[in-house]
């Protein structure tokens, strides 16, 4: 444009000379519009999220196409590293100065917040992909301040650059930070690689508004698969249910909570006294004077946020939980304090500077008093929080607490070994950890696994499976429900260990338990006679099984090993059970969300695009894999086919519901019915993106095609846990 043009553009439009001018063009994406464009979900709700499928790919990853995060670890100078967060303890900053000159706290509870969001029910959250740089985590009022928790460690993530991720950076410093104030740790495992991005596939509830409370039924049944009690809190309200203070009602948020994190009564009360040993709650003050969360900032806050208008807006004057005071007379000193304090005093309820419910010491002593985090010479009260106040009032955490109270060396311990535990829940067996102070005990929570063997006849195996009375179906089935249970989130489930032959997975419903004993009784002798282990045996079934039904021979790679009962932990697997597997087309009676979405979100667990879910569902049905023959696209059940998709998108037939999660196709010339369908098979012809993979694959030059990458895609789930 001309600079006469310009002008004369002025002249016309006196907001340009303001400083508002706006180009005339109306460019693509939505995001530059202040008016944003409503997105397709927003239009269209209850459509299958397809998108978290497809998060964290190599667009949005900075990273080679070759990195290997383990062998960059492996160079890391791990000594002179955790020198370095040692010495960033009590190296305070004017711009945000450590209570009590010790930033040993602080870190403490970026840790804690980190991996504290893990939940046993569908394994996501946790620590291990450094999340807790991203929205929503990142700008939870539980989290206020923990921005600048991350922006102190910046100089060292810089020093050591890639061969120290920011997850494992974050989990490492609350150990240094407790190893700094006297405290014992059990150990640690590197390794958590980095994502670069939000975890979309994490459902935090369906509140819109901080701490918004929308998530309980019955008596206070807490939704699944959350765990904590308040939309954007990490576990319970420290006030109280929805700020009750009742130490008893606080009791039953808090076991439900820990519960749902893998934790029983005696590691809640090593976990919670352990960590209250350290540091204070901040609430000097309203939290009107708080500021937006970094999310919400302006962009000269550099991604800061909760900036507070109260005096210095930082040391005394910090403003976070609302709660104010420190739990110990020593803040950062690991002791017994915690216990002195609870069981030394009589408390009383009154509120902090911020208004809220917090516990006070009746009549402390002088020498129970704590420093001001700011002069030494100044002593405040300590105080207890009302979940704090349930380790005294509950009966059960009471006898524990008091356990602990009269023996300090096994409290250390038992808060060193939870806090492991806490840290490392969501890494998958031990074989992933990485670096010096991975403590060689192993423990049942890792799911122990022994070692394979792969010295044995393959083709030897193959031969008698082949030979057996064993169906295509029986074996491939089997051999899905071995491996499906795997979840990325937390690496957990998967073939590896044959746990499908032992309690509780034998007995599942969507297992079809007398089937897989049959199954079992075939397969185990093969594994005793050949040197192979009934997992590995279980995997080959699936393949032989595949191969019968297309002619092609599927890669194996042998190894893996067989967990015994005394290596499982029931309870603990007990959350993998699936409620609806819409790749077999099981799906529990009066299961509130429907196949389809249920679908998406184990595929997302499994680690597939909506490619190899698509293909793996079509394959799968076009051998008669259907617990309850609800499905109906074949005519030959024993040859891998593309029939699915060739009869999904057959326009001569028009589909109606016909009972719970059931659809019935009738020709529409003659009204009779010719197939039958769930919505997890119906998706993929009424969604539009689904549809579009569907019609590939449904094509005539597509045969082969389909049979390659099906092939493909089952290989990928089969060797899932094989790390």
């Amino acid at each position: 444009m001309s600079d006469e043009n310009i002008l004369n553009a002025r002249n016309a439009n006196p907001s340009l000379m303001n400083g508002e001018a706006k180009c005339p063009v109306s460019h693509g994406s939505s995001d530059q519009h202040t008016n944003r464009a409503q997105t397709n979900k927003e239009w269209w709700p209850d459509q299958v999220n397809l998108s978290i499928l497809h998060q964290h790919d190599k667009k949005t990853n900075p990273m080679s196409e070759g990195f290997n995060y383990k062998g960059e670890f492996e160079k890391l100078d791990y000594d002179a590293l955790k020198k370095d967060l040692n010495d960033l303890m009590t190296d305070s900053q004017e711009w945000w100065p450590a209570d009590y000159g010790h930033y040993g706290p602080f870190f403490i509870r970026m840790t804690w917040h980190a991996a504290g969001t893990y939940r046993i029910a569908d394994g996501r959250g946790g620590g291990g992909t450094g999340s807790q740089r991203f929205a929503p985590t990142n700008s939870w009022p539980d989290n206020t301040n923990l921005d600048k928790a991350r922006r102190l460690l910046w100089p060292i993530k810089q020093k050591y650059g890639n061969q120290i991720s920011w997850a494992d950076l974050i989990i490492l410093t609350g150990n240094v930070a407790i190893e700094s104030m006297g405290g014992k740790t059990f150990g640690f495992g590197g390794g958590r690689v980095d994502i670069w991005g939000p975890e979309d596939d994490i459902f935090w509830g369906k509140e819109t508004e901080w701490l918004a409370n929308e998530r309980y039924t019955g008596d206070r049944v807490l939704d699944q698969p959350l765990g904590a009690v308040q939309m954007g809190l990490i576990y319970v309200n420290p006030q109280g249910p929805d700020g009750n203070p009742d130490p008893l009602a606080s009791a039953k948020d808090i076991r439900e909570t820990f519960g749902r994190m893998a934790m029983n009564d005696y590691e809640t009360v090593a976990l919670t006294a352990g960590g209250h040993t350290f540091g204070k709650a901040h609430g000097a003050a309203s939290e009107d004077h708080k500021g937006t969360e970094p999310e919400g900032a302006n962009l000269e806050e550099m991604g800061f946020g909760w900036e507070s208008d109260h005096g210095k807006g930082m040391g005394r004057d910090s403003i976070t939980s609302g709660i104010e005071g420190p739990w110990t007379p020593n803040p950062t000193k690991w002791d017994n304090g915690y216990f002195d304090m609870l069981f030394g005093y009589e408390w009383e309820l009154v509120k902090s500077p911020a208004g809220a419910h917090q516990w006070h010491p009746v009549s402390p002593k002088d020498e129970d008093l704590a420093p001001d985090v700011e002069d030494s010479s100044v002593k405040v009260t300590t105080i207890m929080t009302t979940a704090d106040m349930a380790m005294r009032e509950d009966p059960s955490y009471r006898k524990i607490s008091k356990h602990f109270h009269e023996n300090p060396d096994e409290f250390a311990d038992a808060f060193a070994r939870a806090w492991f535990k806490l840290l490392h829940r969501d890494m998958g067996p031990k074989k992933r950890y990485l670096g010096p102070e991975v403590p060689d005990e192993e423990l049942i929570w890792q799911d122990p696994v022994p070692e394979g063997s792969t010295d044995y006849d393959v083709d030897n195996v193959k031969s008698k499976i082949e030979s057996s009375n064993l169906t295509i179906q029986e074996m491939i089935e089997t051999a899905w429900a071995s491996a499906s249970t795997f979840r990325g989130s937390d690496l957990r489930g998967g073939a590896n260990g044959a746990r499908i032959r032992l309690a509780p997975q034998k007995d599942w419903e969507a297992n079809k338990p007398e089937q897989l004993e049959k199954v079992l009784k075939v397969l185990e002798p093969i594994a005793d006679s050949t040197g192979a282990s009934i997992a590995d045996v279980i995997v080959l079934a699936g393949n032989v099984g595949i191969e019968k039904a297309c002619g092609k021979s599927i890669p194996f790679s042998p190894g893996r090993g067989d967990a015994s009962q005394e290596q499982t932990d029931e309870h603990s697997f007990a959350v993998l059970e699936p409620y609806s597997d819409g790749f077999r087309n099981y799906h529990k009676s009066n299961f509130q969300i429907s196949s389809e979405h249920m679908l998406v979100d184990k595929a997302q667990l499994l680690g597939l695009t909506s490619t190899e879910m698509t293909l793996l569902v079509g394959g799968l049905r076009s051998l008669g894999i259907d617990h309850n023959d609800s499905s109906n696209f074949t005519d030959d059940v024993n040859t891998l086919t593309n029939d699915f998709f060739v009869n999904l998108l057959d326009m001569n037939v028009k589909w109606k519901p016909s009972g719970e999660n059931s659809y019935e196709g009738t020709n529409r010339s003659s009204g009779e019915v010719v197939r039958t369908a769930t919505s997890a098979d119906l998706v993929f012809g009424s969604n539009s993106q689904l549809r579009a993979i569907a019609e590939v694959y449904a094509q005539d030059d597509s045969t082969e095609k389909f049979v390659d990458d099906f092939i493909s895609a089952w290989q990928k789930v089969m060797n899932n846990d094989c790390f």
